[in-house]
């Protein structure tokens, strides 16, 4: 009974996208450190974390339950605990509404309602507007529909700072700016199983190598605003130093993606280093943060 239990719940997890999920909370706890000076208040950061979190794997459920039929024409989405009929539509849909209600309160009475409408307001987006209208009507939904991955630092901060400040707004950028040269390069990859699922994805709509042009410009325009914190006196040089040397990398994996023609081997490396770059970016701005604190403090 223990083993079927732990199975059962294995399934429910794996509707959650758990990867995802995971760097989506590490960005958010990125923030709520940043917009603080010391150690930041436990409850507030534990239920901030927990809210964000279970918001955004209600989402990513939510994201199953819409895109069942595209996921079984897919082949890196064909095990997916809905299409395998692990979970049937009506239990996820439960599970999903249940841990988006949960998240939400949780954010609600223990943190803030800024915090709370901004969560809700991605949880839509990202759930709603991108999953059931975005993605199929554009092959800009990516750019259109970032803007809810992108939320998670800015909501981090607000949980601990109750207003949205230009670092935040910031932060939000940086992932908003990266999330199409990093999604496109799986698009490269995978075009033509969203052309035969009929999802209108740039390589699809306008050809691989236009979609290569708009992967290595957005990465120049990702350089440039990474930039930012250091240019707004956010960041200091460690974060600098790490900005420019990821970004380089960036860079040098846009540039192979656009003049090799061995685009999908090239395509799924830029997008293995993606994830990579924005994990370890958030983490030079966590260590950079600290440092400025401890030396801040070493000298007052």
């Amino acid at each position: 009974m223990t083993a079927l239990t732990l199975t059962s719940w294995s399934r429910y997890y794996s509707l959650t996208k758990p990867k995802v999920i995971y760097l989506i909370v590490f960005t958010a706890m990125v923030g709520m450190l940043l917009a603080t000076e010391g150690t930041p208040p436990l409850d507030v950061f534990v239920f901030g974390l927990l809210g964000i979190g279970l918001a955004a794997a209600s989402g990513a459920a939510i994201n199953h339950i819409v895109d069942e039929h595209i996921d079984r024409i897919m082949e890196r989405t064909r095990n997916r605990p809905l299409v395998s009929g692990e979970v049937d539509q009506k239990s996820a849909l439960i599970f999903a509404f249940s841990i988006g209600v949960l998240g939400i309160g949780l954010l609600i009475i223990f943190v803030n309602l800024l915090t709370a409408l901004l969560t809700f307001i991605s949880l839509v987006g990202y759930a709603l507007i991108y999953t059931m209208y975005l993605k199929r009507a554009t092959p800009q939904n990516i750019v259109l529909g970032g803007a809810a991955g992108a939320a998670p630092p800015l909501l981090g901060w607000t949980a601990m700072t109750g207003s949205v400040d230009t670092e935040a707004l910031l932060l939000f950028l940086i992932i908003f700016v990266w999330t199409p040269p990093h999604f496109w390069a799986l698009a490269i990859r995978r075009r033509e199983e969203y052309a035969r699922a009929d999802i209108p994805m740039l390589p699809v709509t306008h050809g691989v190598d236009f979609t290569k042009i708009q992967i290595l410009l957005y990465t120049i325009l990702l350089f440039v605003v990474t930039m930012m914190p250091f240019v707004v006196q956010m960041s200091g040089l460690i974060y600098l130093a790490g900005a420019v040397a990821l970004g380089v990398g960036f860079l040098y994996y846009a540039i192979r993606l656009f003049r090799d023609k061995q685009s999908d081997a090239i395509a799924m490396k830029t997008f293995g280093y993606s994830i990579f770059y924005l994990s370890l970016l958030f983490a030079f701005l966590l260590v950079d943060h600290y440092a400025r604190v401890f030396i801040r403090g070493w000298f007052l």
